[in-house]
């Protein structure tokens, strides 16, 4: 099962900490970790101009519906084929979605799992 992880992590060095925490833990075990891909943001302003409300609904729909063609995609949610076509094009850019064999898009993971906090000034 392939699984994303989304988080905004605005302490660089503790993005690097976990990753190398995660690898140590890996070859420790002799057992490699399930595949997880991350893709981590600076702010939650970086994630949302990255995957807005629209983006996030496309994704959710690709997820459900399987592979399709940017046309039949943009059809069966209802909106513009350019506009689809340009959200397509930032989420492949980040890797968030997929080209496969036959140039159909598609969301490559099983499980997508968004992590971030908001915490009040202390």
């Amino acid at each position: 099962m392939r699984q994303a992880l989304i988080q905004v992590r605005p302490d660089s060095q503790a993005v690097f900490d976990d990753n190398i925490a995660r690898a140590t833990k890996a070859m420790e075990s002799g057992v490699s970790a399930d595949p997880v891909a991350v893709f981590t943001f600076s702010s939650p302003a970086q994630m949302f101009t990255v995957i807005s409300p629209k983006r996030w609904e496309l994704i959710e729909h690709l997820q459900g519906i399987g592979p399709s063609t940017v046309r039949g995609l943009a059809r069966s949610l209802g909106r513009d084929i350019r506009r689809v076509h340009d959200d397509i094009t930032v989420l492949v850019e980040w890797g968030i979605i997929e080209r496969n064999d036959d140039g159909k898009i598609c969301v490559p993971y099983d499980l997508i799992h968004a992590d971030f906090n908001l915490r009040a000034v202390a």
